[in-house]
């Protein structure tokens, strides 16, 4: 068996085990989240600890969405505009990162995915926050980052284009697994930048 193969299988675990993690836990922080609601109703969901809870719980279950598209098992299935707009928005909601998701009607759970990993990998390069365009021409996806301030580890970032990343962290683990995902779509990474921004197309 090829290595290139067995990246492929590997990653399709870590896929099913990803999607596994993110069932097991979406039911619980919704009937956390059912659960303040009901308090609210009652009048007994006051004062500021209560708004945090509120707060936290609402962004647990918004990175789990997120999670799922992005390290889930993405099949055959499409996803539509509105659910990764919604998605995004409440990730990003009050933080200094903007996404604006430029693409238009549903697409491929694949691309979606494809296209989330990409958007983690630019959020490492933007440590004071900015911008990070999706668009989609033509079938090409790029991913574009733009911020004041661009910091890139060219260790990660290598591993894009086929180098080789020493010492990845579980929280840079989208730079090993975008080429991998990417070359089970057929798609090739690439990267380009420059002072303020850099792109991520395939």
């Amino acid at each position: 068996m090829g290595e290139t193969t067995v990246k492929q299988r590997e990653a399709d675990l870590a896929a099913l085990i990803g999607s596994r993690i993110c069932h097991d836990l979406i039911s619980p922080i919704g009937a956390i989240s059912n659960g303040l609601e009901l308090l609210e109703l009652a009048g007994a969901a006051q004062g500021p600890e209560m708004g945090l809870i509120a707060d936290s719980v609402a962004h647990a279950g918004a990175r789990i969405r997120f999670f799922r598209l992005a390290y889930g098992a993405a099949g055959d299935q499409r996803v539509g505009r509105d659910e990764v707009i919604s998605v995004l928005d409440a990730v990003h909601a009050g933080g200094r990162l903007r996404v604006d998701w430029a693409v238009t009607g549903d697409q491929p759970r694949t691309m979606v995915r494809l296209a989330l990993l990409a958007l983690q990998c630019c959020e490492t390069a933007m440590p004071m926050g900015g911008e990070v365009r999706i668009a989609e021409t033509g079938g090409r996806w790029t991913v574009t980052a733009q911020s004041e301030r661009l910091s890139l580890d060219e260790r990660l970032w290598a591993a894009l284009d086929g180098g080789v990343a020493d010492e990845i962290t579980p929280a840079r683990v989208q730079f090993l697994l975008l080429p991998i995902a990417a070359a089970e779509a057929g798609r090739s990474v690439e990267v380009s930048g420059r002072a303020d921004g850099v792109t991520i197309a395939f």
